[in-house]
């Protein structure tokens, strides 16, 4: 049996080597790729240009992602369980209610978003709320509480802005390679293992940035599940939860790719394209590590 918080520090520690390399790896990309181009100032400038542009996100998203979902408001009489498990671990979980939404679709899943415990939602499909009892819903909702308490939000909202920034410095890199100066056919020819490295970079780097972007994800996912353990200390009624949701096949036509990882199982999990690049980790493994703390 692994010790809950064990399984918490375990899942923080694999995230922040993980978000540590990702800094790095964007940061040595920035100066290869500013050599290559004879431009050092294009990554400040990308830097700069992603996060004015993730602000507006970051402040906004919430309402976006509502909106983009078509939730609705939840009523205390039309969910009474629903409003009560979230009050009610929310007291456990030490942070202010969360905003309570729906969203009218027989799939059952599952989503946290807001930019802190103050500014926060939590919104679940129809067919969640009907189709668990209130052990499992407690496991769902106690796992998205997890998340806000934990700030992932935040957290993404910060790998999206490396995520911008490299995309910003791989077009801005394009551009100048082949509309730029025309001293950088010089620097080419004193460095060409250098211009190598960036043009490769410039063609693979946006692949490599996708995949450290899913790890984080994940690893966030492991974690909240840990979080909402803690919380609860039932892992059975997340296991319950999960094992429901993931054998569902109704479609939860309402996602799209940019909201997909918010929810706490792949809306996609029908579609082998829309899974290719899935922001959670398979159900199987997530319930074997539950199984481990029981």
């Amino acid at each position: 049996m692994v010790n809950v918080y064990e399984q918490i520090a375990s899942n923080k520690r694999r995230s922040i080597i993980i978000l540590t390399g990702f800094v790095g790896f964007i940061a040595i990309c920035g100066y290869i790729i500013g050599n290559y181009t004879s431009s050092p100032d294009i990554l400040p400038l990308a830097l700069i240009l992603s996060l004015f542009t993730s602000l507006g996100g970051y402040f906004a998203g919430d309402k976006i992602v509502l909106s983009l979902n078509g939730a609705k408001p939840a009523l205390r009489q039309d969910h009474f369980d629903f409003y009560t498990v979230t009050e009610n671990l929310s007291i456990a979980t030490q942070i202010p209610t969360p905003k309570i939404y729906v969203i009218k679709s027989n799939a059952p899943n599952a989503f946290a978003t807001g930019r802190d415990p103050v500014h926060a939602y939590i919104c679940a499909t129809t067919g969640l709320l009907d189709k668990l009892n209130r052990t499992e819903l407690e496991g769902v909702i106690a796992h998205e509480l997890s998340h806000i308490k934990n700030y992932d939000i935040r957290l993404m909202t910060l790998v999206s802005v490396l995520i911008g920034s490299l995309s910003i410095l791989i077009n801005m890199s394009y551009n100048r390679s082949f509309f730029g100066k025309s001293d950088n056919n010089d620097n080419h020819q004193s460095n060409s293992v250098l211009a190598i490295i960036g043009f490769l970079l410039i063609i693979f780097a946006p692949i490599i940035a996708q995949l450290i972007q899913l790890a984080i994800s994940r690893q966030r996912e492991f974690l909240a599940d840990a979080g909402a353990v803690m919380v609860t200390r039932q892992p059975s009624g997340l296991i319950e939860a999960l094992k429901k949701i993931s054998a569902d096949s109704s479609r939860l036509t309402q996602a799209s790719t940019a909201t997909a990882t918010l929810y706490i199982n792949n809306p996609f999990k029908g579609n082998k394209l829309g899974s290719l690049f899935s922001t959670h980790p398979p159900i199987a493994e997530r319930i074997a590590a539950l199984e481990k703390m029981m």
